[in-house]
C-alpha cells in the first residue's frame, strides 16, 4: 500500500465517523423535542385538572 492509499482509507474512514456522529445527534435532538412536547402536554393536563 502506498501512502496515498493510506491516506484516502483514513479519510474515508474520518468521514464516516464524522456522518454517522451527525446522525446520531439529530436522532437525539428529534428525541428530546419529543419528550419536551409530552413533558409540556403532560404539564397542560394537570394545569387543566386542577383548574377545574
Amino acid at each position: 500500500m502506498t501512502t496515498k492509499s493510506i491516506a484516502m482509507i483514513g479519510a474515508v474512514l474520518v468521514a464516516l465517523a464524522t456522518l454517522t456522529s451527525c446522525a446520531n445527534t439529530i436522532r437525539g435532538m428529534g428525541q428530546d423535542t419529543a419528550n419536551a412536547v409530552n413533558a409540556t402536554e403532560g404539564a397542560g393536563r394537570r394545569v387543566a385538572k386542577a383548574a377545574n
